[in-house]
């Protein structure tokens, strides 16, 4: 039993409440080293009336840890634990107070969850677990109105676009589409940033306020939002609040006035006197100087931002945010942010946008879940790029699972293309791989996006070829690929199991792979083969009455609790478990 590395700790995502009566336990062991673990638990003021035991399970494991966990429920809220480890006829104790051979008595040395508190609960909306996304890049969705086009607008065929062209993309186009949208089963959109800006993409902000001339207003704002809703589809904006454009207001009055400008404090400047050049006496994002940081600790600047998250949920009824680059903001401003938009609407949903580790930011207390760039990366680096085979893709992704709470997972927004990368079918090269990166996105815990033409085929190198203006002539889209997404996002809304169900990889060699969603009622197995040869895969498999394939190209026979399938070249399959008559 190597006790180096054995690790808990009563916080984050080793101890956690999961909902308003259960806390969920974990603890990372050597990989193979403990036979089993329970964990020794009880209310602190009632040892004696409460203490009782449960075993815990491996929920993940990655190249080096195996990772416990135990549900508990905790009579009154609050929670003292310890853990038995056992290894043959090995035993050892493990509390806050380190390891012994005896039982301790004592439970004060056990770990602590002091209470749960429903108001602190990390609760994402139920129906975004329960959501399929579609990215709308409008400027290059469709052109519905002629009329607000910008001058020297580009003609829709050209594909080719530039860092600064315009190609007329509005919301009347999208409301002129809303029918193809709901038609991809999607049940929730988000938008790349719609407020007045001198870009393309709309990210240097000008007016907070108003809807970008080239897009509509906010009236035609409105009609869009409705017409969604109608349909059951939810409305996630884009706010850009850790810096602004060059042209917002209060900014211009600092280029004005300089120093002397009231608005000099709205910003987070180096010297008295404004200088641009490459490296701006400002800060910006990523040194841009035409994209200057707000200074969110300001509370002028802090009342003006939250009056614009909330005059969007009122004046539209918005469902939620995605914030840009939402790292560079400091805590308490999303604190606040978060009070302040719940209030008006509780199942309103709280979209970050960090590209790395973001458990400081998902403790009940700012966003609700965060763009889930890792898992991207894992999924494309095997799909797309080869760098990375099947064991440690399911290493990968393992990890990423257990630093989250489940709430958090269940939530994550999975991307495998965006505005930001270049198109996935680009990256991978072949439709057939992007489909596999397209299973695992849809079957892996969280919420699927997929980025407006990905599902059609488009191709695109990086920004701005990512870009390219949505193809509408059906005789160029990818039907193939376009009746796979359907089906995809039909599995992904039926069974709740991908929802919400535990995740396992329980076959992984080279380039293949078999992950199983399962929760009390329902078991799916996805197979997939990243290999350009025909591979048959063998698994230990739940012995049901019968098995069988919502969809793919392979074959399948189950033999006791052997599960085997045949996969071709780039193949796969799904396999749902049905459970006997009367079970």
């Amino acid at each position: 039993m190597l006790l180096e590395a054995i690790y808990h700790r009563s916080t984050d995502s080793y101890c956690y409440a999961y909902d308003d009566r259960t806390v969920h336990i974990r603890l990372r062991t050597r990989k193979g080293d403990l036979e089993s673990i329970k964990a020794v638990y009880g209310d602190k003021y009632d040892w004696a009336g409460t203490g009782t035991e449960k075993a815990m399970r491996i929920i993940a494991s990655d190249e080096l840890f195996d990772y416990w966990q135990a549900e508990l429920t905790p009579p009154y809220g609050r929670l003292r634990y310890a853990f038995q480890l056992i290894d043959g006829e090995q035993q050892l104790w493990y509390t806050e107070q380190g390891f012994t051979t005896h039982r301790p008595q004592d439970p004060l040395t056990f770990f602590d969850y002091p209470f749960i508190w429903p108001s602190e609960v990390l609760a994402p909306p139920a129906w975004v677990r329960e959501a399929v996304f579609y990215q709308i890049f409008t400027e290059r969705f469709a052109n519905g109105d002629v009329s607000n086009d910008p001058l020297g607008v580009r003609s829709w065929e050209e594909d080719n676009p530039g860092p600064h062209d315009y190609y007329g993309g509005d919301l009347q186009g999208v409301l002129d589409n809303v029918d193809y949208i709901q038609s991809l089963g999607v049940n929730a959109v988000y938008f790349t940033p719609l407020f007045e800006a001198h870009t393309n993409h709309k990210y240097d902000t000008a007016d907070y306020y108003r809807i970008d001339r080239h897009f509509g207003d906010v009236s035609l704002m409105k009609k869009v939002v409705e017409a969604f809703h109608e349909r059951g589809i939810r409305v996630v904006l884009d706010a850009v609040f850790n810096h602004s454009g060059k042209a917002f207001a209060p900014f211009r009055d600092v280029l004005d006035k300089g120093r002397a400008s009231v608005y000099w404090d709205w910003f987070l400047m180096h010297d008295d006197q404004l200088a641009a050049g490459d490296r701006p006496n400002y800060h910006c994002f990523a040194f841009e100087a035409h994209m200057p940081k707000l200074n969110t600790a300001n509370l002028k600047v802090r009342d003006y931002l939250l009056g614009v998250a909330r005059y969007w949920i009122e004046e539209c009824d918005i469902d939620g945010w995605r914030l840009d680059v939402a790292n560079e903001v400091d805590h308490s401003f999303w604190r606040e942010f978060r009070q302040s938009v719940k209030s008006l609407k509780p199942d309103f949903y709280i979209l970050g946008e960090i590209w790395h580790d973001a458990m400081p930011w998902l403790r009940g207390d700012q966003f609700d879940a965060v763009m889930n760039y890792p898992v991207t990366e894992a999924i494309l680096q095997f799909s797309a790029g080869g760098e990375i085979d099947a064991p440690t893709l399911s290493s990968r992704i393992s990890r990423i699972l257990v630093n989250y709470p489940q709430q958090v997972n269940e939530a994550a927004f999975n991307i495998i293309g965006s505005h930001d990368t270049p198109r996935v079918l680009t990256q991978t090269g072949d439709a057939r791989k992007l489909m596999l990166a397209a299973l695992l996105q849809f079957t892996l815990p969280g919420t699927p996006c997929i980025y407006y033409g990905d599902e059609i085929g488009m191709t695109g190198g990086a920004d701005p070829d990512c870009r390219k203006p949505m193809i509408w002539d059906e005789a160029r889209q990818d039907a193939e690929l376009l009746g796979f997404y359907r089906r995809l996002i039909e599995w992904r809304k039926t069974y709740e199991t991908l929802q919400a169900g535990a995740c396992e990889f329980v076959y992984a060699h080279h380039r293949q792979l078999v992950v199983c969603r399962a929760s009390a009622s329902e078991r799916i197995y996805i197979a997939l083969n990243d290999e350009d040869t025909e591979q048959a895969i063998t698994f230990a498999a739940e012995p049901v009455a019968s098995y069988r394939a919502l969809g793919g190209s392979g074959t399948f026979r189950m033999a006791d609790s052997t599960m085997t399938v045949g996969l071709p070249p780039f193949g796969w399959i799904v396999l749902v478990a049905e459970p006997p008559e009367g079970a």
